[in-house]
């Protein structure tokens, strides 16, 4: 069979993405790649393909567990033998797969770092026929990367055990640093790096400052989705927990999911929600890298990233059926203190120093006024022109913004005049004109500064500084001291402007809105039927729901209505295998619906 051909049979796609082709073709000329595609951009079909053209097996390395076993369990969907190996199997499973492998009758094996690089288990794969080795989530290989994985350096010594085997390595992110470190340490030979677009057209990415602890904004925003299936990240295992049984206190489908959980829980909370028992995980960061689930259309987080990388990596597991998809990204100042918090007690290096700056930059990105999804092909040198409407600041360029300058010229020099060694209450305090006892005692009525802010509230001043500490130009130091930075003081000095947002000024407490109801039209119900097929059939099947037909499928299927073969082959992600499998009972459903349906 030729490439187009396998496409079709067992993945059901009638063309190529971008760069997918060119890919598998360097690929199947044995050369070393390396490529960076966002989520959802069909990097698995780019070493899954070849693998079929190819008389062996392919090795593909990959950190998570829960990752390989959906991987397998799809790929077996669409009559492809793949297995995995890992120490969640019994001895008698895995003597079973290494003599199908010793026969050659898998095409992929899953394994993880540690395991590969085992030296007894190196010595059972140079008996075998190798296509080639796949590195998936390559980032973890590098420590300047936002997970590096201490296992996957020991892959630096892949390429010493198979100098002669093609290694490929696939990622969604990678700065340039990161891009040169995987290249160093998997030891590729020349390879041909291949940067697909990271602009998601079907990803609309909004931030809102977070007021309170954002358990109200949150809802408001899931009452304004279209669909209840998404992960909502939390910063810690105790906010996961509060967060999901508020948010089933108010009758949303969700569970809590953390590392401090019994792994039965564990397991419960991961199968439910693949399989639609559930609709919303409330995780910490861990749970999203572990997911392939491709009907997610929310990813939402309640607290500032650690980094862009980050950022990027985790709303990358929504819209992955190509489907629109919304992101919500709320932050406070009180981000940025506790991940530098972090981060203070470390030694002097140059990790220490790239650690603060992408605090800083992901601090920058929340509160910004340009295109979001321009912003992250800027840091991961791409370039996109704007997004036209797939973010907050494009969707709405016209949102008032208030020169602020003389304002925050005025806090930083109040922070100044008393000597850097306060909280940021107490300044406020001093620049409102306070009559409070320790304001008196130190003589700071005083200062130039003291009443000099009448104008604004405290919590007004507050904004102010949080825009100030988001912007890097104050900091905090030990007890909660605030201290200009070089910045600051360059502001200070009138060497920038600095803008706010006008909404950040006016605190409005945020008040829960009603249900938008988007479930009226006729198209809908024909999905809604089929989805109820989907996940009985799965069931039956032991397999998650979006293995069967992703909701891109579904949604094809409910407007085109085919009621033959042709019609079904013709329907993005229904190849031969799958019809075989599912066509004829998806088929009797659309005749029984269009035949119940008055004309």
């Amino acid at each position: 069979m030729k490439k187009l051909e396998i496409l079709q049979h067992y993945f059901g796609h009638q063309n190529f993405r971008e760069q997918q082709e060119e890919v598998i073709d360097y690929i199947l000329n044995g050369q070393d790649v390396l490529m960076i595609l966002p989520t959802g951009g069909g990097k698995s079909l780019c070493y899954q393909l070849p693998s079929l053209l190819m008389s062996g097996v392919t090795v593909v390395v990959s950190p998570l567990l829960a990752l390989m076993h959906d991987q397998v369990i799809a790929l077996r969907e669409n009559g492809i033998s793949s297995a995995m190996l890992s120490s969640m199997q019994t001895i008698e499973e895995t003597r079973e797969i290494k003599k199908a492998l010793y026969r050659n009758q898998i095409k992929l094996l899953y394994v993880a770092p540690e395991r590969l690089m085992n030296d007894h288990f190196l010595t059972f794969l140079m008996d075998l026929n190798i296509n080639f080795f796949v590195i998936d989530e390559a980032h973890c290989v590098s420590e300047w990367g936002h997970e590096f994985r201490e296992h996957y350096r020991m892959l630096s010594q892949l390429k010493m055990s198979f100098p002669t085997t093609t290694v490929t390595a696939f990622t969604a992110t990678a700065t340039t640093i990161v891009r040169e470190d995987i290249v160093s340490n998997l030891r590729l030979v020349n390879p041909k790096i291949v940067t697909g677009s990271l602009f998601r057209k079907n990803l609309t990415m909004t931030a809102q400052h977070r007021q309170s602890d954002g358990k109200v904004q949150l809802v408001n925003f899931l009452k304004e989705q279209k669909s209840l299936t998404g992960i909502v990240y939390a910063f810690s295992r105790k906010q996961t927990e509060n967060v999901a049984k508020y948010l089933e206190k108010k009758g949303y489908r969700a569970k809590a999911f953390h590392a401090g959980l019994p792994n039965d829980i564990k397991k419960e909370v991961y199968h439910n929600f693949v399989a639609d028992e559930i609709d919303i995980v409330v995780a910490t960061i861990a749970f999203g890298m572990g997911i392939d689930k491709s009907n997610i259309r929310f990813v939402v987080h309640m607290n500032l990233p650690k980094t862009l990388e980050n950022y990027y990596q985790e709303i990358g597991r929504a819209g992955r059926d190509g489907l629109d998809a919304t992101t919500l990204l709320l932050f406070s100042s009180v981000d940025i203190v506790q991940q530098k918090s972090f981060i203070d007690d470390l030694p002097n290096s140059p990790y220490k120093t790239n650690a603060y700056e992408k605090i800083n930059t992901i601090a920058r990105f929340s509160d910004s006024e340009s295109c979001r999804h321009q912003q992250i092909a800027n840091y991961f040198n791409d370039s996109i022109k704007s997004c036209g409407d797939r973010c907050d600041n494009c969707i709405n360029p016209d949102r008032n913004t208030i020169d602020i300058t003389q304002d925050a010229r005025k806090l930083l020099s109040a922070i100044y005049r008393t000597k850097q060694s306060f909280g940021m209450h107490y300044v406020v305090d001093v620049i409102r004109g306070s009559k409070e006892q320790r304001i008196l005692t130190n003589g700071h009525d005083q200062l130039s500064v003291y009443g000099i802010g009448e104008h604004y509230s405290k919590p007004q001043w507050l904004s102010i500084s949080d825009k100030l500490l988001e912007l890097g130009a104050v900091s905090i130091g030990e007890y909660k001291v605030y201290y200009l930075t070089d910045r600051g003081v360059q502001i200070l000095k009138g060497g920038e402007k600095v803008t706010i947002r006008e909404e950040r000024l006016t605190i409005k407490k945020a008040k829960e809105k009603k249900k938008v109801n988007y479930f009226d039209d006729y198209e809908v119900e024909i999905f809604d039927q089929l989805r109820e097929l989907r996940k009985f059939i799965a069931t039956e099947n032991k397999v998650p729901p979006y293995v069967v037909f992703s909701d891109k499928t579904l949604k094809e299927l409910s407007n085109i209505m085919p009621t033959d073969k042709a019609g079904m082959l013709d329907i993005h992600g229904i190849g031969e295998v799958k019809f075989e499998r599912y066509g004829e009972a998806f088929i009797a459903l659309i005749e029984e619906i269009k035949n119940s349906t008055p004309l």
